[in-house]
């Protein structure tokens, strides 16, 4: 079995092990030493502390706890701008947590509503099929809309449940094309050294995203934001605003950057730099320097990207503009 088909088959055994029962996990982490997981839990170094501080709550929190996993792939990471280094082997996966609260977790009440919780995770592998690094992104601000208790304005986006790729089967166990993956990764690198970090501050076009999104591109974004059903509406629902808010903002520290078959996945805790220079969702710009911890997902059709599974971590983001959104919660639980 080759690196990528083992690493697949341990990332599955090891989200199984955390879904029934954290601490028989441990085994499987001995080797972590550097955990990225959301606001407000951070970064972690002991698997001990993130069973126990994370995965262990979720469970007691919710017992009928399950997973569903719509994309899972995993390849050898290309995420330097030059093209050189690098060369670790990741595995990624995204999906929905569902199930009902029966208590509390991590401070957010449990309403009695069934949940959908969004969930992406990247795991890095040393030589020998130990899992050594990993970052974490649970869509809280999307929770807290759930059980009515929002942080951000109304999304200008769709707000609603994510599929899977569509007429592609996301859960990639098998062995893949090796002439797709290399293309995927190559458009890819095109699309984010390139188009993405491309804007002249002036006109969208600079960025030339209709050679990357299909017209129809449907951009699947975070609780606070939402789904874009075109690359219209990614323009003028996501795109403008957060250009408008970070106009000065590059791709600039990925930690990953793999492709498998037409899929492509990029992480980094904080993939993107710059400074908070506008009004962003009703917070007016503070000046501050911003890191963008992000995870993502494109699956690509042809020549261009047709669907886009985003992560941002949204309370880490606006805590950097100093709003504290976990606190917002809290505030509408106690009145």
């Amino acid at each position: 079995m080759d690196k990528n088909q083992r690493n697949k088959q341990t990332a599955l055994r090891l989200w199984s092990l955390l879904d029934r029962d954290p601490a028989a996990a441990l085994s499987m982490l001995e080797h972590l030493s550097h955990w990225q997981g959301p606001e407000p839990f951070g970064r972690m170094n002991t698997a001990a502390e993130v069973t126990e501080t994370v995965f262990a709550p979720l469970r007691e929190a919710i017992p009928d706890l399950a997973r569903e996993t719509h994309i899972l792939m995993g390849g050898q990471s290309s995420a330097h701008e030059s093209g050189e280094g690098d060369g670790a082997w990741w595995v990624a996966g995204t999906g929905y947590y569902t199930g009902g609260a029966a208590k509390p977790a991590f401070g957010i009440p449990a309403t009695g509503h069934d949940l959908r919780i969004r969930w992406g995770e990247f795991l890095c592998f040393d030589a020998g099929g130990a899992i050594i690094r990993a970052q974490t992104i649970w869509d809280f601000v999307d929770w807290f809309d759930q059980i009515g208790l929002p942080v951000l304005p109304a999304p200008r986006g769709a707000a609603h449940v994510y599929p899977a790729p569509t007429a592609y089967d996301g859960v990639l166990t098998g062995h893949q094309n090796l002439d797709e993956t290399r293309q995927t990764l190559a458009f890819g690198r095109n699309f984010i050294f390139g188009g993405l970090n491309s804007f002249d501050e002036n006109d969208l076009s600079s960025m030339g995203m209709a050679r990357f999104f299909h017209p129809n591109v449907k951009w699947y974004g975070p609780g606070g934001i939402g789904a874009c059903m075109s690359l219209k509406e990614f323009e003028v629902y996501h795109q403008q605003p957060w250009l408008i808010a970070f106009p000065d903002r590059k791709v600039m520290h990925l930690e990953s950057l793999f492709a498998e078959d037409r899929l492509l996945a990029a992480s980094g805790p904080m993939g993107v730099v710059g400074s908070h220079g506008g009004t962003y969702l009703g917070h007016a710009a503070t000046g501050s320097p911003i890191e963008v911890s992000g995870l993502d997902f494109w699956l690509r059709t042809g020549g261009q990207f047709t669907e886009n599974w985003v992560f941002v971590d949204m309370v880490h983001l606006f805590a950097q503009m100093g709003v504290d959104l976990f606190a917002r919660m809290h505030a509408q639980v106690n009145t």
